[in-house]
């Protein structure tokens, strides 16, 4: 009968990229949870389980980083590290010249990327855009034998990439086809936002007794304001992810991962 899993323990690797994170969650910043939680809302929570443990044993030995395209090599029992490859799609030139301007259109977003920062609010923009900036869903390759979809080397790969973002925000950007000079280049050469642009519902100081005619009068055009898309619930496992995980481990995977599964079922059950 043919196996679809290593039967043996990987071989140790010297050097590989192990996550920093060697208890809990991986991942500090919020715009590497998000991708987390984008991974373990689509991938097998057992099989995330065991790549957490390559990662933090450092099995992974490298990665890169294209425009939609992430390829690595792990390291598993057998001499031949296998070959893992994750993708996504990858916005084009025309869609980010429209990215672009929006962002530049947004004092706070411009000034923030021009200082480094990740603004927390951009995800929204490239939602309104109809452009997610994190996937909903992942394309994952492995030459390994597991039919499993991620395998555990795919999902090693998939944390190190998670803390990968933490130490550089722009790499999310670079995935969706953006590097961060290129980016920062195009904010630079594009105009400050004038008090217009950045602010469509402001009106000119002018003292009360020349506005008592019109002063609750709209600053544009009504028919220029549209409805913003509504929030996501809070998703069903959101006090897992509060909380420290049990130290508990059911069949070789934290029950914490048992338990996600369990709430979001209850979640699909109450929809």
């Amino acid at each position: 009968m043919p196996q679809f899993f290593e039967s043996g323990p990987p071989i140790k690797v010297d050097g590989g990229l192990a996550v920093r994170s060697q208890r809990g969650k991986i991942g500090e910043q919020w715009w590497s949870r998000r991708f987390v939680d984008v991974l373990e809302s689509v991938c097998q929570p057992g099989r995330l389980a065991r790549g957490r443990t390559y990662a933090r044993k450092g099995q992974v030995m490298d990665f890169a980083l294209l425009p939609g395209r992430v390829t690595a090599r792990v390291q598993g029992s057998r001499p031949t590290p296998y070959q893992v490859e994750i993708r996504i799609e990858a916005y084009d030139e025309e869609q980010w010249a429209e990215i672009t301007a929006a962002l530049a259109g947004q004092a706070l977003y411009r000034a923030a990327l021009l200082a480094g920062e990740m603004p927390h609010e951009i995800v929204e923009l490239f939602t309104d855009l109809g452009m997610p900036l994190f996937p909903s869903d992942l394309n994952i390759s492995c030459s390994c034998p597991d039919w499993g979809v991620p395998c555990k080397h795919g999902s090693a790969a998939l944390y190190v990439l998670a803390e990968a973002f933490d130490d550089d925000p722009f790499l999310v950007l670079a995935w969706r086809g953006k590097a961060r000079d290129a980016l920062l280049d195009e904010l630079r050469g594009t105009p400050e936002p004038d008090e217009e642009t950045a602010d469509p519902l402001a009106v000119e100081d002018e003292p009360l007794e020349d506005r008592l005619a019109d002063f609750y009068a709209p600053g544009i055009s009504l028919g220029r304001l549209r409805e913003r898309p509504a929030r996501g619930a809070a998703p069903p496992e959101l006090l897992l992810r509060a909380l420290d995980p049990p130290k508990v481990v059911v069949r070789h995977i934290p029950l914490v991962d048992t338990l996600r599964a369990a709430y979001r079922e209850l979640g699909r059950s109450e929809e």
